[in-house]
């Protein structure tokens, strides 16, 4: 028996460091969320941004969607935040963003009146002076975000984060509670489609040692 466990751990090892990769390379981008909104709503919005270097980011630039409109956003401890035309930028005044970690920065803004998807180019500034341009596209090394603005059920503008009613300014305990389902909703489907042949290939192998020991 000890031997079997032996031979499942060992077939479980390689598959926990290859989602453990897939899981790091999926949530390593700079993202905006929620990746679906409706026409005409005032979002607030969610910057995430993690450090990838192993020097701090010092500086993000987030330009603003066409037809998208900048409302306000909520003070960050350690940052500073300039508008300039349709470029939001928040400034480090302290250690920045350091390595292995990530920071979220949240906006509220006005989504276009028509229906279809807008793209959030983010430019990344690290403590050394280089630059990373988060502005490709789907399936590039630097992709942007995309929110998917679809066509509100009634007329008329609404205050709303994700078709939920919202006036005034949110908390952070209300920021949490919304981005863990945001997220858990727009996490790349690669990260699941590995996961289920991972597990799929885990299953074979062990009815198959299994099989092994009853012959």
């Amino acid at each position: 028996m000890n031997k079997l466990l032996r031979k499942l751990l060992t077939l479980a090892a390689p598959m926990a460091a290859a989602l453990s990769l897939f899981a790091a390379v999926a949530s390593a981008h700079v993202t905006v969320s929620p990746a679906e909104s409706t026409t005409g709503a005032w979002e607030t919005y969610t910057l995430k941004v993690p450090s990838e270097k192993d020097i701090a980011t010092t500086q993000i630039d987030l330009r603003m969607p066409e037809g998208a409109e900048f409302k306000q956003y909520e003070t960050t401890p350690g940052w500073t935040v300039t508008v300039e035309g349709n470029k939001i930028s928040w400034i480090s005044t302290g250690d920045g963003i350091l390595a292995g970690q990530f920071q979220r920065f949240y906006f509220t803004a006005k989504n276009p009146d028509t229906a279809g998807d807008i793209a959030w180019d983010a430019y990344q500034h690290y403590a050394d002076g280089s630059l990373v341009q988060w502005s490709g596209e789907e399936g590039s090394d630097t992709p942007h975000s995309v929110t998917e603005i679809v066509q509100a059920a009634g007329g008329g503008d609404a205050h709303s984060h994700g078709g939920a009613a919202h006036s005034g300014s949110m908390t952070m305990d209300e920021h949490e509670a919304i981005m863990e389902n945001v997220e858990s909703g727009s996490t790349s489907p690669m990260v699941y489609i590995t996961l289920g042949i991972s597990l799929l290939a885990f299953l074979l192998s062990a009815i198959a040692l299994l099989r092994g020991k009853k012959e």
